[in-house]
């Protein structure tokens, strides 16, 4: 929140969360629940594993959050065929 200069009502709205939810996991340490926790990352617009994440903070683009999204939605092979391709268009005679 400091980063990005946000006050717990500002990040409460944002997550659509209760103020006094967020104020308890600030201010009481309050460990939130994963659908909290879910909820906060999407009011910061950012995913569980870049939470998690250590190092650098990626900021996507709006293209960029979308083709996650679908890519969340195929199946294991449709992922690997995409990822062949992907390969394949990075070939310099592709």
């Amino acid at each position: 929140m400091n980063e990005r200069q946000w006050s717990e009502y500002r990040l409460a709205i944002a997550s659509g969360l209760s103020q006094s939810t967020v104020a308890n996991i600030f201010n009481r340490n309050t460990t939130p629940s994963v659908s909290t926790l879910e909820s906060i990352c999407e009011g910061f617009g950012i995913t569980l594993a870049q939470f998690f994440a250590e190092g650098d903070f990626v900021e996507l683009t709006k293209e960029q959050k979308k083709m996650f999204e679908e890519w969340a939605s195929l199946s294991k092979s449709q992922k690997e065929v995409l990822q062949q391709l992907i390969i394949v268009m990075k070939e310099p005679n592709s």
